[in-house]
């Protein structure tokens, strides 16, 4: 017996624009790695929706969302609120995170062109710049960007999607060290470049550990400045 076709796939559209409640979760959850949403902020859907000027269906979606991913905690017929920092949570991303940027940089001391080693310069005088300027939400965004394009530029940018999906615990953390931790990692960005320039896949690796390990320092220190913020 012949074996029926299945039907062909509709063509996806890759530029589809966000949703509503892509564009919800999006101004929510950088709310809360901001911390402009603290630990222990109540969160109203027909609050959000009203603020907003959408359904409440899109903002529970992203709620729904959000608390998938540890950031809120929704209780039914009680305050949906946000989660305090969970360390656990933290090490964890710095887990995933150290492996897959480890694994970049090997690659990256090897395919990066100068090209891309002055692109990656100009950031890192662009956060010095934030840094001076005490402006912690630019020089956040550049820090994601120096990352991100080691990674477009050494072929792997599929890498920083993963480490996109799985860092937000950790950035809670470290927007709250900014203050005082910004110029020590704007100057190991410059040492991780120094080895991608010198194509020394080692010195890379070795680079990257040290910058992303400062989270460790970076919770002893919270705990200490910060209780109120962890669970």
């Amino acid at each position: 017996m012949q074996l029926r076709q299945p039907d062909a796939l509709p063509t996806l559209d890759e530029q589809r624009a966000p949703t509503v409640t892509d564009q919800v979760f999006d101004v929510l959850y950088e709310r809360v790695v901001n911390l402009s949403l603290p630990p222990g902020a109540k969160l109203s859907e027909a609050e959000v929706a009203a603020q907003m000027g959408v359904s409440r269906q899109p903002v529970r979606d992203a709620f729904y969302r959000l608390s998938q991913l540890g950031f809120i905690q929704i209780r039914p017929q009680r305050a949906t609120t946000v989660t305090p920092i969970s360390v656990e949570a933290v090490m964890q991303a710095y887990f995933i995170r150290r492996a897959l940027e480890e694994a970049t940089m090997r690659e990256a001391a090897l395919r990066l062109t100068p090209a891309d080693w002055d692109g990656l310069e100009r950031l890192i005088e662009l956060q010095e710049t934030a840094n001076a300027a005490g402006d912690r939400a630019q020089f956040h965004a550049l820090d994601d960007q120096f990352h991100h394009d080691i990674c477009a530029a050494a072929g792997l940018e599929f890498v920083w999607t993963l480490v996109r999906d799985n860092k937000g615990h950790m950035d809670r953390a470290r927007y709250l060290s900014l203050s005082y931790g910004a110029s020590t990692a704007w100057i190991e960005h410059g040492q991780i470049l120094a080895a991608l320039r010198a194509r020394d896949p080692e010195a890379a690796v070795a680079a990257i550990r040290d910058h992303l390990s400062r989270i460790e320092d970076i919770i002893s220190r919270l705990k200490i400045d910060r209780p109120e913020v962890f669970g």
